[in-house]
C-alpha cells in the first residue's frame, strides 16, 4: 500500500530533507509559482533556502550607463590640473 501525501495544503515554509528529497519537484513548482521561499532543514537547523530566480534587472544595469570614466590614453601622464583633490 503506497501512501500519498499532499503537501499544497500545509505551509512550505520549512520542509525537512528527507521530506524534500521525496517531494522536490512539487516543492519547486509551488515555489516557481508562488513565489514564495522554503527553507529546508537537516535535523530542525536550517541548511538550504530555495527560492524563484528573477534573473538581471535591466533598471539596474540601466542606472549605471554613462556612470564610468573613460579614459582615451590611460598610459600618458595625468595633469595637475586633473587632481580633484588638488583643486
Amino acid at each position: 500500500m503506497t501512501m500519498y501525501h499532499d503537501y499544497r495544503h500545509m505551509s512550505l515554509s520549512q520542509i525537512s530533507k528527507a521530506a524534500f528529497k521525496a517531494h522536490a519537484l512539487e516543492i519547486f513548482r509551488r515555489v516557481q509559482e508562488t513565489g514564495e521561499p522554503v527553507l529546508i532543514t537537516d535535523r530542525g537547523r536550517p541548511v538550504l533556502r530555495l527560492e524563484p530566480y528573477y534573473g538581471e534587472d535591466d533598471a539596474v544595469l540601466a542606472s549605471l550607463r554613462g556612470s564610468v570614466i573613460r579614459y582615451y590614453e590611460p598610459t600618458e601622464p595625468v595633469g595637475e590640473d586633473a587632481w580633484e583633490s588638488l583643486r
